[in-house]
Formats: structure tokens, sequence, C-alpha cells
């Protein structure tokens, strides 16, 4: 029998199954032994259900305009209760700060008079929109669905890497992990206490409902999608069917007088909340881009005049950049009397002076981010960097300084990883996922684990050719009793088909030509 663990190299990173002596840690000891006992050609069937299971639902990413089933790796990240309770407060303590943060920023702006962030800093900001000063959501929130991505250090300490609460993607596949996961490994189910995620729809749709203008009893949700060549579309048709909404495109709305309707087969009817899957710019041609076919023309004065909740709010991205990112320890320390729970990865501001001429002359030894990308684009590391890349980056800061932040490379944690025939050690992430409905931040017990499948790479984007793992949340062991992790039991606004993991999605109709099909392409959200 040959032990797919045979050659597991463990380096200076931090491995999330195994200890420095090569023993497996404890939340992963009856993992590990089932693995170890299965042959090369046992888990290769395992393999095959998997593909089986994700090709029949479509469970597909477009990379490179091609359609392909998103990589789940079968050996799954495992978090223990006490370590999940970590995660989970500073989670929900940096969301509440954020969500603070926006409502100072597009209202008093007593932040900048406290001069705890720059007011210059901010208004530069490329996701800075003036025109969303005014537009106050009718139960105070703005980041109903936020995805803040976690990385554990050297030393087994969670940080975050980055703040996502625009249009953060990936909870579709953290759902459908978990499903394909019990078809391929009920026996392990069986042997571990893992929090189910499949609440997840039913407490999005609670916040949305939630979010309507005030006086609606039985608000109608939408959600917004650019389309069916966009890169999340999977995502957009299955949190649609899930919350048993309608999946509209921009061209299936329209607004007069500041009241948004949809178009139906019966007739218009009138929409109270747009859970919108693309970006601010292509959202109102008349506030944004002109030549937008993917938005609605006066969606933002209909949401300034109370008629209609946009969620996430419009100009969140101010939070998501990445120069702002260093000074949210503050932010927190400031709106919340706290001190923060999940500490950043150590930021360098290349707008003051000194800071970036002692980082020119280490650009070979640091990573380098474009402060207003997201899914890696535009990322360079270092030590990995050619010299012609190193080149065009000093020139590119020297620039423009407020473009770019520098930090150190840390070694994110390790995983076991199917690769090659055995399991190997990769660098992993995770995307814990929160909803705020106004009463409460509320985190999904697990999370997207994103996977960097080539070997040494720190690159674990889907849409740089990473991979996933299901993320298992173990309960409290003093837990008395833990709900099976199935689809929610429907409230009474949703059909029971809605909920059913095979209900079709909606006909989201042909598109209006090649524009809108690269409109679609080029805005992916986060």
């Amino acid at each position: 029998m040959t032990d797919l663990f045979e050659g597991y190299e463990l380096d200076r990173a931090f491995d999330e199954m195994f200890g420095r002596e090569s023993d497996p840690r404890a939340p992963y000891a009856a993992l590990h032994e089932t693995l170890r006992l299965l042959t090369n050609e046992e888990f290769a069937e395992r393999c095959a259900t998997r593909d089986r299971s994700f090709r029949d639902q479509g469970i597909t990413f477009s990379l490179s305009g091609e359609e392909r089933p998103f990589p789940l790796d079968l050996v799954p990240r495992v978090i223990a209760a006490d370590e999940w309770a970590l995660i989970e407060r500073g989670v929900a303590q940096r969301v509440r700060a954020l969500e603070m943060f926006l409502a100072d920023v597009y209202g008093a702006g007593e932040v900048f008079e406290a001069r705890i962030i720059p007011r210059r800093l901010v208004y530069s900001s490329s996701h800075f929109h003036r025109e969303a000063v005014g537009v106050n959501p009718p139960n105070g929130v703005r980041v109903h669905v936020s995805g803040i991505d976690l990385i554990r250090d050297e030393h087994g300490t969670f940080r975050v890497l980055e703040d996502n609460l625009r249009t953060p993607s990936g909870i579709s596949y953290v759902v459908e992990n978990r499903r394909a996961m019990s078809q391929v490994f009920p026996e392990l189910f069986a042997s571990h206490r893992v929090l189910p995620v499949a609440t997840y729809p039913a407490r999005l749709l609670e916040a949305l409902r939630a979010a309507a203008p005030g006086g609606v009893d039985d608000p109608t949700v939408v959600v917004l999608t650019p389309g069916m060549y966009n890169a999340a579309y999977f995502e957009h048709s299955f949190l649609a069917r899930q919350m048993g909404v309608e999946l509209v495109e921009g061209r299936d709305l329209v607004c007069r007088n500041n009241i948004v309707r949809m178009r139906t087969t019966t007739g218009e009817r009138r929409v109270h909340v747009i859970y919108r899957r693309l970006d601010d710019e292509f959202l109102d041609p008349v506030q944004f881009r002109a030549d937008s076919a993917l938005g609605v023309a006066g969606l933002l004065n209909a949401a300034r005049a109370g008629e209609v909740t946009i969620a996430n709010a419009v100009g969140n991205g101010v939070a998501d950049d990445k120069l702002v990112y260093s000074y949210v320890p503050d932010l927190i320390r400031y709106y919340l009397g706290e001190e923060p729970i999940l500490p950043n990865v150590h930021t360098y501001r290349l707008g003051e002076d000194e800071v970036r001429e002692d980082v020119l002359k280490r650009l070979d030894q640091l990573v380098l981010k474009p402060v207003d990308a997201s899914g890696g684009y535009g990322l360079v590391i270092g030590p990995q960097a050619t010299d012609e890349e190193l080149a065009n980056l000093r020139e590119g800061i020297i620039a423009n300084p407020r473009e770019w932040i520098a930090q150190d490379v840390v070694q994110l944690s390790t995983s076991p990883t199917h690769a090659d025939g055995k399991f190997q050690p990769r660098h992993i992430d995770l995307r814990p996922f929160a909803v705020n409905d106004g009463q409460r931040v509320w985190v999904v017990p697990g999370g997207l684990t994103r996977v960097a499948l080539p070997k040494g790479s720190l690159v674990v984007n889907s849409s740089q050719g990473g991979g996933s793992k299901d993320t298992w949340v173990l309960a409290d062991p003093l837990a008395t009793s833990l709900q099976p992790d199935r689809p929610p039991a429907p409230p009474s606004m949703l059909s029971e088909q809605a909920l059913l993991f095979d209900a079709a999605p909606p006909d989201p109709g042909p598109m209006d030509g090649m524009g809108q099909q690269q409109q679609q392409q080029q805005q992916a959200g986060s």
C-alpha cells in the first residue's frame, strides 16, 4: 500500500496539518488517519466522483475566456473551535469599524478632523465616489456582504491580507464544495462535527430584506448580474436560485420618477432591494460610465431618494483601497475604542519619502501591490520577479507612489494538496464571508480556502489559476447539539423548489452585442 503522504516535506511555513515533528495536529488526527489508508487508485476514484458532481451541477469558473470546473482539492482545511472563535470576532470587529468609516467618509468626515487618516489619501482613491455623498441606506448598512482575506504567517498567527467590501465573490463555491465533499467523503462527516455553511443564502436574504426602504413589509429583492459572460456568473445565478429571487440584468430594470421596476411577463413590478454584482462604474450610466450597457439609468438618484437600496452600497471600494487598509487598525481604535483582534500584514506607505527610498532599495525582497487592483492582478513578488519587471516597477512607483503599497513577503501557511499523484504542501489563504443585517455581523463558519496549485506559488486567486478547499470549522466539543449541513428550512417567502440545489437558474436571455459581452468580462468583482 502506497502512503499518499510519503515524501511530504515541511519548510519554514506553518503547516496546517503537521507540526514540526511531522505529527498531525489534533484537529487533523482523524482526517490524516483516513487519508493515510487510501491508495492512489481509491483517491483517484474520489476525484472522479468530485468531477462528475461538479460537471453535472455546472459549477464552473471562467479563466482566460474558458469555462472550466472550479478546482476543488479533496483534502479539507480544518479549523478548531477556539481558532474559529478568534477569527469570527476579528472579522466582525473589522466589518463594524469599516462600516462606521464609510458612513463617516460619505458624511461628516470626523475621522479627518481627528487626523486618523489624511483626507487627501481618501479623496484621491479611485474608488471614492462623490456621487455617493448623501446616499444614506435605510437601516444604516453599507457593507451587507464582505469577504475579509486572511493568511496565517510562519508563527501560526492569522493576519488580514485585504478587505473586500464591494462585490466579494466565492461564497457559492463554499456551499458547493461542502456539498461535493459530503458525496465524496461521507465517512469523514460521521467522524467530524463540522459546522454547516448551507444557511448562507437564507441569512443573506434576511439581511437584504432588512435593508429595504422604510414602510415596505414585503420587499422585492433581485440579484443584478452583468450577464452570462461574467467570470462569476455561476455564483450570481446560484445565489438568486437559493434565495428564491429573480436574477436580472440591467435591461430588465427601468427607473422612472426614482422608482425602480422590473419587467416581467405580466407587467412591471416594483423592486425595493438590488443585490448588485457589478462594479460602481457600470451601475448607472447617468452618474458613471455613459457607455455602460450593464446598469440602470437613474438608479443612484433612486437610492438617494430612499426608494431603493443598493447592496453593497456605492462607494464602498474606498475602504478596499490597499493604502486605506494600512490605516484600519487605527480606524478600529478610533471608532470602536478596541485593539484589533486580527493584525494586518506590515505595510509600507510609499507616499512617505523615507519609506519609499528604503523600499526602492529592496524591491527584490518585498511584495508590491497596486492599491486599487483585485484578483491578484498587478501583484509583483520581488524575490520571484525578473530584472525587467523590477525595473518597470521602480519606474511606476517613482511616477505615482500613491498607486502602490509594499509588504514583507509572508510565507502563507501550507496544507496537504493532491498533486502529481501524492499529497504535497501548497500555500493557502482564507476568505471568511460576513453578512450584516444592521443588528449583527454574522460570519459564515468556514469561508473559502484558496490554494496556490503550482509548487512554491503564493498567488491563490482563482483568476490566476488557484484552486480551493472545503473549510471545516469544528464544533465546540462542549456543544450539546449540531445541526447537519443541509439547505436551511425555507422561510415563508421562499418556495421549496427555489432552495433545491438542482433548481434551474432563471433564463438570462440573449446578449445585446459584443460591447455588452466585453463589459461583462471586464468587470468580474473582487
